[in-house]
């Protein structure tokens, strides 16, 4: 109908007629008909139906980027809410392209700067109508674009809108060939805005419209601007985080040794896995210590919490297992002295920080010494779960090493177990976080690693048996990080040693020098003859003399002489420079300056000098 007045006058406007019935009788109560409101409105034109749909879009999209973006700490996830959140209501397609300094976290170029900025496609999201199979592909890298003046804003930080496509056809600068993995087919409008946070350029998002009608105007771009600036804070944390993440697993990674090992003694490989899949490092750690006489330590501990105060307990402890070490300790004595270490750490953060007490105290470490010689380990365990051995033809099985208490308890004493190892056994240390998980028993955990290692090819590289460890028994994004040492050990075969047992008598040290002499002439080392010569003679005589008998001496050849000379005695041997006067002393002093390497260790039976030197 055609409106004679008011804001519609003169205009054909379809009408929206609404009657209310506002009482049954008449005010007076004379049992008049009932009263009626009639309320005639004009109908919502169309320009305002599509004015509220965008309303209705605006509103709804930035409070759906306000709730979903910013959640994860992951680059990826971020980008692909955000693409996710575009289509299909704003756009058709969207795609992320974030700088590759951002995706390793490292610091992009700054806004209006000349900086190089090397795009990789991170994310994109279609309609599914929309064919982008020309399009650049999530995971590939941007080629490089050549200046132009329409794209230039967007290192400003400025939208760019393009109502007709067209004109990136004309001003884009790519070669025809190239177009097609910017420019999808059937797209007639597009927007790109810079991804930026805190002065730095993070990446671009770029939005098409081709089924949806409408063109894209300012009111678009001023929107996504908006929903974008969100993201962008989103990558920035995700960056910053991915950058101290890696900065602690490489501190951590730092502070192990070498994955992999080959000695004399053993074969070795270690692993490690931070917890929840990569994002958290912690406090477990492995090593392994040549000690003299071709023997080798394996070590293998934890230290309970996440973060760099886990891993900075992690350090001090293994300095401190690695000093202990080269002391050549008994491994029940060697925890008894770490504990003694951790109970004083303790000490001095009760003092400080309370914060990294759990750090120091939640410590468990395992310490096993293989000789290859005798084909026996030495084991002691400081509340730390048993390692497990598969013999060659045989059902792997646990060690039952008696653990003792957690390290930082005090006052307890540390078992020591002996067992013997076959040549080519496969050794497994590991930490309670390989076997254990959150509510779960640790016996279930064992019983997956046995039945892990009973299927394994023990003959296959030690890397890949540890590698399909962790993927068989550890559950996806592991709540605590786990460290698996493997150790395939050797035997010295029995012509590579020679030892002799003498009894307590000065005349026999003579003898001593011809068995060595001897026993070099046979290996063809005679040229090593003469100082390994005086070594033993002055060892033996030493022995024979502060000590008594019987006296053991024993000959090792690998790629190094060891010279070994046993005592029943338990006193600790001293280097000093004699004075001119002084009838003795100096025979020590000639041992350490002919020989490579010398030291002393204490056996449950007395003690034990040892030599090295080269061979070749």
């Amino acid at each position: 109908m055609t409106v004679p007045g008011g804001d519609h006058e003169g205009q054909n406007v379809r009408l929206i007629c609404t009657v209310v019935r506002l009482a049954a009788r008449a005010p007076d109560g004379s049992g008049a008909d009932a009263q009626w409101l009639v309320l005639v409105t004009p109908a919502e034109t169309a320009g305002q139906a599509a004015e509220r749909a965008a309303w209705r879009l605006r509103t709804g999209l930035s409070h759906a980027a306000a709730v979903g973006i910013g959640a994860s700490l992951d680059v990826t996830e971020v980008a692909e809410t955000l693409v996710n959140l575009l289509v299909p209501d704003f756009a058709d397609l969207a795609t992320v392209d974030i700088a590759e300094q951002v995706l390793v976290g490292d610091e992009p170029p700054q806004l209006d700067t000349s900086g190089d900025v090397r795009l990789r496609r991170t994310a994109a999201a279609q309609s599914p109508e929309i064919s982008a199979e020309d399009l650049l592909a999530v995971g590939e890298a941007l080629p490089p674009v050549t200046d132009s003046t329409l794209m230039r804003p967007l290192m400003k930080g400025l939208p760019v809108v393009v109502p007709d496509v067209a004109i990136l056809h004309a001003k884009l600068g790519v070669d025809p060939e190239s177009l097609p993995l910017f420019v999808p087919r059937g797209a007639h409008s597009s927007i790109a805005v810079p991804l930026y946070a805190r002065g730095l350029i993070l990446g671009c998002v770029t939005v098409w419209r081709s089924q949806l009608p409408s063109v894209f105007g300012e009111q678009d771009a001023a929107l996504l601007q908006d929903v974008v600036s969100r993201a962008a804070l989103g990558v920035d944390n995700a960056r910053r985080y991915t950058k101290e993440h890696r900065s602690a697993v490489a501190l951590q990674r730092s502070l192990l040794p070498r994955s992999a090992a080959v000695s004399a003694a053993a074969e070795t490989v270690g692993l490690y896995q931070p917890a929840g899949g990569g994002l958290g490092v912690g406090g477990d750690w492995f090593d392994v210590i040549p000690l003299p006489s071709l023997r080798v330590a394996f070590v293998v501990g934890d230290v309970v919490g996440h973060g760099l105060d886990a891993t900075a307990a992690m350090a001090r402890l293994r300095t401190a297992v690695q000093t202990l070490a080269d002391l050549d300790l008994d491994p029940g004595e060697l925890l008894t002295h770490l504990d003694d270490l951790v109970l004083g750490l303790s000490g001095e953060e009760r003092s400080g920080d309370s914060r990294s007490e759990t750090a120091v105290l939640g410590a468990t470490c395992l310490y096993a010494v293989y000789d290859p010689v005798t084909r026996e380990c030495t084991a002691a365990s400081a509340g730390h779960p048993p390692p497990a051995m598969v013999a060659p033809g045989e059902q792997p099985v646990f060690v039952g090493v008696l653990p003792g208490p957690p390290l930082g308890v005090g006052g307890m004493p540390f078992e020591v177990t002996d067992f013997g190892v076959r040549p080519g056994s496969m050794l497994a240390f590991y930490t309670d976080g390989l076997v254990g998980s959150r509510g779960g028993d640790i016996e279930e955990g064992m019983d997956r690693l046995r039945s892990a290692l009973a299927g394994a090819n023990t003959l296959r590289p030690l890397g890949e048996i540890g590698q399909d460890l962790f993927d068989g028994v550890l559950p996806r994004g592991p709540s605590d990080d786990v460290a698996l040492l493997l150790a395939r050990t050797h035997a010295l075969p029995s012509d590579q040693v020679a030892e002799w047992e003498l009894e307590a008598d000065l005349s026999l040290v003579a003898q001593a020098r011809e068995l060595v002499v001897g026993q070099l002439s046979s290996w063809r080392l005679d040229e090593l003859s003469f100082v390994t010569e005086l070594v033993a003679s002055e060892l033996v005589t030493n022995a024979i003399r502060y000590a008594g008998g019987p006296v053991g001496l024993r000959l090792i050849r690998d790629r190094v002489l060891v010279c070994e000379v046993s005592d029943p005695s338990s006193t600790q041997p001293r280097l000093r420079r004699a004075r001119e006067t002084d009838e003795g002393g100096r025979g020590l002093f000639l041992v350490a300056q002919l020989t490579d390497r010398w030291g002393c260790r204490f056996t449950r039976t007395g003690k034990t000098i040892w030599t090295e030197q080269p061979i070749g």
